[in-house]
């Protein structure tokens, strides 16, 4: 399992901030690339292409959400 660099406390938040990057990178602007990683021997995210599986908020709170997300160069491109 893997954590987002900025703590969400929802799915939803998470979900909203992808959707504000996106939007921001098709209207030529720029906006915060939302970023994981995974504590402890985990492999570095940061060029990762592909699917990981994300949990929130962070430790030491209880885990209240769960999502599978799609990577590109390390960057959040879709949150299911």
């Amino acid at each position: 399992m893997a954590y987002t660099v900025i703590n969400f406390k929802t799915k939803k938040a998470l979900k909203e901030a992808v959707a504000n990057y996106l939007n921001a990178l098709v209207k030529g602007g720029e906006g915060p690339a939302i970023r994981c990683y995974q504590p402890g021997l985990g492999p570095d995210l940061h060029f990762y292409t592909g699917k990981v599986c994300l949990e929130g908020p962070h430790f030491p709170a209880a885990h209240t959400w769960y999502a599978e997300a799609e990577l590109k160069d390390g960057i959040v491109i879709k949150v299911s």
